[in-house]
This record gives C-alpha cells, structure tokens and sequence, in this order.
C-alpha cells in the first residue's frame, strides 16, 4: 500500500495535478489503509487514536469516519496533546507514579 500511495502521488506530480488534491488523496489513502489495517486485525471493538499524525485535521477526520463506518468506537485525547507533548506527559505521570 505504501508504495503504491508514494507512486501514485509522484505520478500526479509528474502530470501536473495541483499539488492540494495531491496531499488529499495521500491523506485519503492513509486513512484508508489505517481503517483497513484495524479492520484486518480484527479484535476490540474500540480503537483510541492519538500521535503526531493526528494532528493533521483531515486525517483525523477521515480515519475518524471509516472506522466508525466499520462499527468500531473510536476514543481521541481530550485533556493532553497529540504527539509529543502528549509522550511527555505520560512520561512524567509514570515517572511520578513510581517515585510515589
């Protein structure tokens, strides 16, 4: 899958699709292939999301909506931040939880 989003984006590049329907449709197939990927693994059906990439408004969306679509519940962060902020955080609640 990875190398065929990369391929596919290069080859709209080299025809000249406007470079904002070009992040789009990676941005699509990432989500895509996350929900797939979820979907595959089979399991819970919860999934929480959180990390740097989610960050990006329409990934979260779109990732968002297919894995809804797919009947799964999806749990965000609502109180700490995505990406690193949100590492360090749990790094000092563990850090403090062991020190006592």
């Amino acid at each position: 899958m990875g190398a065929d989003l990369i391929r596919a984006a290069h080859d709209d590049l080299d025809a000249g699709r406007p470079r904002a329907l070009i992040a789009a449709a990676v941005q699509e197939g990432l989500a895509s292939a996350f929900a797939d990927a979820c979907l595959d693994a089979g399991g819970p059906s919860r999934v929480v999301l959180s990390g740097g990439c989610l960050q990006n408004a329409r990934l979260a969306a779109s990732l968002r909506a297919r894995l809804e679509g797919y009947g799964y519940m999806v749990l965000t962060h609502s109180r700490v931040p995505a990406g690193d902020g949100g590492i360090s955080y749990g790094q000092a609640a563990i850090a403090a939880a062991r020190t006592g």
